[in-house]
């Protein structure tokens, strides 16, 4: 069964061709230890809230973006291995935004719908 690690970060809106770069990168990294897919999305309509939101979430402050993503595994085993693996390897790429206010988890799916 698929195993997904999902993600939401604040990215400063001015470095967005830097975090397209860097997730160009991460995709094939994450396929080579892997993953059977990776999708990075940059938030264009992200709402705040008054008690909990995406941006507070990530502390997202006026001059960044809500980006998140997910990373598709074939189960949490060769997640397991592959972020094992990743520690390991320590893959030399610098994240273009604070990785401290990074939220980030590993879900199991229960269902899935397609058109």
């Amino acid at each position: 069964m698929p195993y997904f690690d999902l993600f939401v970060a604040a990215v400063p809106s001015a470095d967005k061709q830097a975090y397209t770069e860097f997730c160009t990168k991460s995709h094939a990294y994450f396929l080579s230890i892997g993953a059977t897919g990776a999708v990075d999305c940059w938030g264009d309509d992200v709402p705040g809230g008054e008690l909990t939101s995406l941006p507070m979430a990530v502390k997202c402050g006026p001059d960044e973006t809500v980006a998140a993503g997910w990373i598709v595994w074939p189960d949490k085993a060769t997640r397991d291995a592959g972020w094992k693996k990743m520690m390991e390897d320590d893959p030399e790429m610098q994240m273009p935004f604070d990785g401290k206010r990074m939220i980030f988890g590993g879900f199991s799916e229960i269902a899935t719908s397609a058109a």
